[in-house]
């Protein structure tokens, strides 16, 4: 009698002849993953796709607002509106003394000729910056649009100016150089007939949206496969009104760039710092302290507009000192910092753009470890003698201080040493002397000139072996 049969427990299990256990080996390999999730057109669902990690990696970038504004050159990018929207009394008067009567802005499109813009002399300086992305205005309030858009008839950079395909050109020459493309695209147009219809009809219809807005976004991910979606012109109607979810859905599931597109908060009333994939929430924004949630500071080193005007003087130009107080203050805080340049109707970036854009990278050359791939610290501010803007990447601390205390001596209050504590200031080689005091962790800094210090302003002091 077998044991099993007198209840001594179940009988042992028979092995699988050797050809059906392969072949349930081969289903399950057949099977593979899951599925990938779907996101459904609801801010519930597409806030909850996580942020490709490339875009908190590249902290820094630049915005290119390059458009038909850059033929009056005047004022700013929204010279349009100031004057036929608003009737500014002084854009009437400059259009009395600089053009002839009926002179229309469609009239500025054949002069828009970027006769000298050389799509790999633009990647070059954005490479030499330091800029991990670059954004360009695919197209700004005014409507024309810098590719062939098959639904801006007569009003696009391969019919009418250029005679180019401008955002296909840039982005060859970006991704030659690993930089990532982000598209600029406003939902809105200050005067198309089928906005001002709908907004006639106080956004209960979606002529505008159906034939220009939704075709050009569709066409832009399709043809250009961007990294990066930088939505504007949002605020006058609802999300609803622009079908942004729609597009959101189709764009996290089905589109080209699913896997790694990135999307800021521009998509409706109320989308701004609460909707989207990382927060601009308004022109210029400074947090007072870390969020929660991925940010970028857009800004301009023209303080006073985001499109090239010829009546800009040195007074309205950022500093090198504020642009990398801007970027550091601004790192530290979880966010990425994006600055504008404005090209000329030529295409050209004048010399003074170039500059500080060059003098970014100088910096980041030397102090790029602290910034890129970085994390914000458990402490982001310390204020001293001096401000101390802190950033972490793993076990490393960095702490980067924007004046040069007066007795040599850098007092830190928030790191606490260990018996592996080593400090050096990147771009000189030699550990620092210091010693940990009552008032803090003092670092004794190297005795050099301004002249032979690795960079002119905003220093760092990495820190490892600290809590």
């Amino acid at each position: 009698m077998k044991p099993w049969a007198v209840g001594l427990g179940p009988p042992p299990p028979l092995p699988l002849p050797l050809p059906l256990l392969l072949l349930l080996l081969g289903a399950a390999l057949v099977r593979g993953p899951p599925p990938p999730r779907r996101y459904t057109p609801d801010w519930q669902s597409l806030d909850s796709r996580p942020l490709p990690d490339w875009f908190d990696k590249a902290k820094f970038g630049v915005f290119v607002h390059w458009g038909v504004f850059a033929v009056p050159a005047w004022g700013s990018e929204w010279f349009w509106w100031h004057w036929k929207g608003e009737g500014l009394p002084q854009y009437e008067q400059f259009m009395s003394e600089n053009y002839p009567p009926g002179f229309s802005y469609a009239d500025f499109g054949p002069q828009f000729t970027a006769r000298f813009f050389h799509p790999d002399t633009w990647a070059d300086l954005f490479q030499a910056a330091g800029a991990r992305y670059v954004v360009l205005t695919t197209k700004h309030h005014e409507g024309f649009t810098n590719w062939p858009s098959s639904v801006s008839w007569n009003w696009n950079s391969n019919d009418v100016g250029p005679h180019r395909d401008l955002v296909g050109e840039l982005g060859r020459a970006l991704r030659k150089r690993n930089i990532r493309y982000g598209l600029y695209h406003s939902l809105l147009e200050w005067f198309h007939p089928l906005y001002l219809l709908d907004k006639k009809n106080n956004f209960k219809t979606q002529f505008f949206v159906r034939a220009k807005t939704m075709p050009e976004l569709y066409d832009l991910v399709n043809r250009y496969e961007p990294d990066l979606i930088w939505s504007d012109g949002e605020w006058e109607c609802p999300d609803t009104y622009w079908n942004s979810t729609e597009f959101l859905s189709w764009l996290y599931n089905d589109s080209p760039v699913k896997d790694h597109v990135v999307v800021n908060d521009r998509w409706g009333q109320n989308c701004s710092c609460h909707h989207g994939g990382y927060y601009n929430c308004q022109d210029k924004y400074k947090p007072e302290s870390l969020p929660d949630h991925k940010w970028e500071m857009c800004t301009s080193i023209d303080k006073v507009s985001w499109g090239y005007r010829r009546n800009m003087v040195m007074s309205d130009v950022a500093s090198e000192c504020e642009i990398i107080s801007e970027l550091v203050q601004t790192v530290s805080l979880g966010g990425n910092y994006l600055l504008n340049i404005g090209p000329t109707k030529d295409g050209l970036i004048v010399p003074i753009f170039q500059e500080r854009l060059l003098s970014i990278g100088k910096w980041l050359s030397i102090n790029g470890e602290a910034i890129y791939a970085s994390k914000p610290w458990r402490v982001q501010l310390e204020k001293n003698t001096t401000s101390v803007w802190y950033t972490s990447r793993g076990m490393t601390v960095y702490a980067i201080f924007l004046r040069w205390p007066e007795n040599g001596v850098l007092s830190l209050k928030s790191p606490v040493t260990t018996s592996t504590t080593q400090i050096t200031m990147l771009g000189i080689q030699k550990d620092l002397k210091w010693s940990t005091e009552p008032e803090g962790l003092l670092i004794y800094l190297p005795q050099l000139s301004l002249f032979t210090l690795p960079v002119e302003f905003g220093w760092t002091i990495k820190l490892t072996g600290v809590e």
